[in-house]
């Protein structure tokens, strides 16, 4: 029996196999800048359309995450208020500007963009304004949708061109892992668990290289394990001026 599950399963494996091997030295160099980032007092940033802010999400408030992420939550550009509607919103050339004025990035910061396919004006325009700000801006994205299909910001240029670190996801054009054979049927999306698995992969190196620099690294720890509510009120206490949704 040809189980598509086993085989999707299969084709996330190899993705991940992917970036472990082929970003090894990118996933790494990141890693260290968040690390001396956070070590100077800066703030990690973290930013995505659609589904792509759910790697924001992951890595914010979490057990066993660092604690200085602040996640740039859009929620016009999160599908609870409209799927069709934060994807019209994503490919406006105008928006990114009704929020972008009210996000304080600054040199001492890193930020990260999350775009699969790369090519719609806000993520490029949020990149485009931290940059412009000193911070540094690494983007998650597919380097083939650069190859197969046009940008639609009014520079012609994809994610990967505007920011200064590239993280390669692999995920094939169209984000499906299963195809049919009968009709043009394609399903099985890849890109969140690739980059979901991107994000964690940084916040582990990066607490490694926190303790190599010497520096306790702030991590919450799970509220429902005894004594990690206490815990995190100090860090809460902290970070909570800085980071408005703490």
């Amino acid at each position: 029996m040809n189980l598509l599950f086993s085989r999707y399963l299969q084709q996330l494996q190899n993705l991940l196999k992917d970036i472990e091997i082929n970003e090894k030295e990118v996933i790494l160099t990141t890693a260290k800048k968040i690390a001396n980032t956070l070590a100077d007092d800066g703030l990690l940033y973290v930013f995505g359309c659609g589904h792509s802010h759910m790697l924001a999400e992951e890595v914010f408030y979490r057990a066993g995450g660092l604690v200085p992420i602040y996640p740039v939550l859009i929620e016009d550009l999160m599908l609870h208020r409209g799927g069709a509607r934060s994807s019209d919103f994503e490919k406006d050339p105008d928006f990114a500007f009704t929020f972008l004025k009210d996000i304080h990035f600054t040199e001492k910061d890193l930020l990260i963009v999350a775009s699969t396919s790369g090519r719609n004006p806000v993520p490029i325009d949020v990149s485009l304004y931290a940059k412009n700000k000193g911070t540094h801006v690494v983007g998650i994205t597919s380097i083939y949708y650069k190859e197969q299909q046009s940008s639609r910001h009014s520079t012609g240029s994809h994610l990967s061109e505007v920011v200064d670190t590239v993280i390669h996801n692999h995920i094939p054009v169209g984000d499906a892992l299963i195809q049919f054979d009968n009709e043009s049927i394609g399903v099985g999306p890849g890109s969140s668990v690739t980059g979901i698995a991107i994000m964690n992969s940084l916040i582990v190196e990066a607490t490694n290289q926190l303790l190599q620099l010497g520096v306790n690294p702030p991590i919450f720890r799970s509220g429902n394990v005894d004594g990690g509510a206490e815990h995190n009120e100090a860090l809460l206490a902290k970070y909570q001026p800085l980071i408005d949704k703490l």
